[in-house]
């Protein structure tokens, strides 16, 4: 009996050491951290608009909450610090990857999620799709959508942003059609632009101040934005202000057709002569260039066979955008 009993604690023992990752993630209630105050979780079937861009914008929160977000990402340097800085305070947010960078780095964009934070897109490249033709804008949407759901092994969530937050009344419908939640922005931190971190908090919090909620957008690109997220958390939690996650009923779903075009590329990529390991290089490749046919949604008809890659991409020098200090 004994035998039988250390047998079964010794196997319970090891269940618990082969599930660090669940543990980790879970935080016991305590009033000195940030938390999360409520999760909401968000129907993107009529594809909403959020945030100030939209005057017919959807209002999700309440007097004194926020929604934290991360653009343009996932970068290994500064992405890693912002995590621990947002398990240290408890608390979750949603960041919204390009494609080429999610599969720069597989590991670190299954480890966001692995962290509970939620996963959108922002296209494949970060081209102003205001610039492209409609066909072409379609093209970054759902190579975006790809590439994320190839990095992070499964269906990421339907949440997406333009670049620049420059939208066409063509891309917003079809990212309608298409089932995603459009996220503007209700504060700038400016991070790209302002390399002081204190800074960057004295402008969030001059914000939060006026508007008093607002769905707050960073970049985990940048060193500043790594450095303030730690003293941006402490001063919402000193000033009353309360964290929500958001999260999605459904899953965003991926056009079969890109999902193989995708794969295929990566694995040339990998298997050709020049091939470099993804976690540290970016794939020039930029979906701009494809044809992926007319319509990818709303339509209900056939859709037109993908395009083979442009001729002559290589890999790139180093991640977009360049990683500035």
């Amino acid at each position: 009996m004994h035998v039988i009993c250390a047998l079964a604690l010794a196997v319970c023992l090891w269940a618990s050491l082969l599930q660090p990752a669940a543990a980790e993630e879970t935080c016991a209630p305590d009033s000195g951290k940030l938390g999360v105050s409520r999760t909401i979780a968000i129907d993107t079937t009529p594809g909403p608009l959020f945030g100030a861009t939209y005057r017919s914008a959807t209002s999700l929160l309440n007097d004194g909450e926020v929604v934290l977000t991360f653009d343009d990402g996932p970068s290994r340097a500064y992405t890693r610090p912002i995590l621990e800085a947002l398990a240290a305070q408890c608390t979750k947010a949603t960041f919204f990857m390009l494609g080429q960078m999610a599969l720069a780095d597989p590991e670190l964009v299954k480890e966001v999620a692995r962290r509970g934070h939620t996963i959108g897109t922002h296209t494949w490249s970060h081209s102003n799709l205001q610039q492209l033709s409609h066909q072409k804008a379609e093209a970054e949407i759902e190579l975006g959508l790809s590439a994320v759901q190839q990095a992070l092994g499964k269906p990421a969530a339907p949440f997406f942003r333009f670049p620049y937050l420059r939208d066409t009344a063509a891309a917003l419908g079809h990212a309608r059609e298409r089932h995603l939640a459009v996220f503007s922005i209700d504060i700038d931190s400016r991070d790209f632009e302002i390399r002081n971190a204190a800074h960057v908090i004295e402008r969030v919090m001059r914000q939060l101040q006026a508007t008093r909620k607002g769905i707050i957008l960073m970049h985990d690109i940048h060193a500043s934005t790594a450095k303030a997220v730690p003293g941006l958390l402490a001063t919402l939690k000193e000033r009353g202000f309360k964290v929500v996650h958001i999260t999605p009923k459904a899953d965003a779903e991926t056009i079969a057709e890109v999902d193989d075009l995708v794969r295929e590329e990566v694995e040339r990529k990998r298997s050709g002569p020049s091939a470099h390991p993804l976690a540290k290089r970016s794939i020039t490749w930029p979906g701009t260039t494809l044809s992926l046919g007319a319509s990818f949604g709303g339509s209900g008809g056939a859709k037109a066979a993908p395009a083979a890659p442009a001729a002559g991409d290589e890999w790139a020098a180093g991640v977009w955008p360049k990683l500035g200090d």
